[in-house]
């Protein structure tokens, strides 16, 4: 008869594959749970608990990381997060779909992220965004881990796409609470877990303490700000910097802006995170090994992707009866070159930055998985391959473009112990 603790395990080995451990890929086999969705330690699993596992993968020497985190996602598969639907359900819906849809990319966890807003829509919409948390199946696809906003405590002189209109500053904490809604950014019910801001604009530097008591990260971005402002803010309690070198101050030899953060010695304790865009469009090649090299462990792979992430080329109706080509990952309005954002995935940025910054390929993994999980207080929760942690994996295949060169390509997706994508079905497993 077996033990109890068989009973209530679904054991599944991953063998003959080389795991993502530290800054480099070792041949190792992992255990995981698909009952409880977690990782097993093989050892203790075989020798003291003496289980069997109940099914063995054998991945033909093929790569196991753990599942991609986006911490900045504007919208997927047509939909916007920062547009309201007609009702709560049809927002959701739309959700439901981002979810199944990232899924299909290796995306497994994410940050809704909402560009700059009037009170209304956010009040309208973050209800929809805080973390999944427990009531997440894997069919469900991707899970929030609770949503983004992106201003609207911008600078006004760096404020990229957002619009003028709605941007405004903050004297209080109580100005946050009436623009995001009382109930978002406190309590249970709380579903902000970013907000990205300029530290000059306002009272903002005065406010950093409060956010940041409130388990809430505050990221510098859209901003104007100095060297010695984004230098405050990292002491008041910033700890990110939203897509490093565009919307912000340049870099000057004189005052090297919020770029100098990434000086400061390794050991410092405020040298912050900061976001990198490698679609190919947001950012030079140079411009990402530079900062890659002063601050790796900082480094976090975002995409910034607009709503046409996951849909085929194609053109596409946008606002005020503009259309929109897109082609691969560039987005361009149609009759001109000018860019209108871009749809990358965070695979292909992982790719991009792995042929861009020299690193390895379990470093640039990391950048969009246990770094991103560092950043949120989730290290040995998400992003790794520990155990305890979730089971949230992909499998990958490092092949050889001929055109792009080494290309790690998406084989398959497991959420928490259970296979929701594979790419030779083609489709998400429902």
């Amino acid at each position: 008869m077996p033990g109890k603790t068989e009973l209530q395990c679904r054991v599944i080995k991953f063998t003959n594959c080389h795991i993502v451990k530290g800054d480099r890929l070792v041949e190792q086999d992992l255990w995981i749970d698909s009952t409880s969705g977690k990782i097993l330690r093989d050892q203790e699993a075989f020798y003291e608990l003496h289980l069997s596992p109940n099914e063995v993968i054998d991945l033909g020497g093929r790569i196991l990381a753990p599942g991609l985190i986006d911490v900045q996602l504007n919208g997927a598969q047509g939909f916007d997060f920062s547009v309201p639907q007609s009702s709560k359900e049809d927002y959701d819906a739309g959700l439901r779909l981002v979810n199944k849809g990232l899924a299909r990319t290796g995306v497994t966890s994410y940050l809704p992220t909402l560009v700059s807003s009037t009170a209304e829509v956010y009040r309208k919409v973050l209800p929809s965004l805080g973390p999944s948390g427990d009531n997440h199946t894997p069919e469900d696809g991707a899970e929030s881990l609770g949503a983004h906003v992106e201003g609207p405590f911008l600078s006004p002189g760096r404020n990229g796409v957002h619009k003028f209109e709605v941007l405004r500053s903050a004297t209080t904490p109580d100005d946050l609470a009436a623009c995001y809604g009382h109930e978002n950014l406190y309590g249970d019910s709380k579903t902000v877990r970013m907000i990205t801001a300029a530290p000059e604009v306002g009272n903002m530097l005065e406010t950093i303490p409060h956010i940041a008591s409130q388990d809430i990260i505050y990221s510098i971005g859209h901003s104007d700000a100095t060297y010695e402002q984004a230098l405050t803010a990292t002491h008041q309690g910033a700890t990110m910097i939203t897509h490093l070198f565009n919307a912000m101050r340049p870099f000057y030899h004189r005052n090297p802006g919020i770029f100098g953060l990434l000086g400061h010695q390794s050991y410092h304790p405020l040298r912050p995170f900061y976001g990198i865009i490698a679609d190919g469009i947001h950012l030079h090649p140079t411009s990402i090994r530079i900062a890659y090299n002063a601050h790796p462990d900082g480094l976090i792979l975002v995409t910034d992707a607009m709503k046409l992430c996951g849909l085929p080329d194609g053109v596409y109706d946008w606002t005020n009866g503009e259309r929109i080509i897109k082609t691969g990952a560039r987005l361009t309005l149609e009759g001109s070159d000018k860019i209108a954002g871009s749809s990358a995935t965070l695979i292909e940025c992982v790719n991009n930055f792995r042929r861009w910054s020299g690193a390895s390929t379990a470093q640039a993994l990391n950048a969009a998985s246990a770094t991103p999980a560092r950043l949120l207080g989730l290290q040995g929760v998400k992003g790794s391959l520990d155990s305890g942690a979730d089971a949230d994996l992909i499998v990958l295949s490092d092949e050889d473009d001929p055109y792009s060169g080494p290309t790690l390509t998406l084989n398959q997706v497991w959420k928490r112990g259970s296979k929701i994508y594979d790419s030779s079905k083609d489709s998400a497993l429902n």
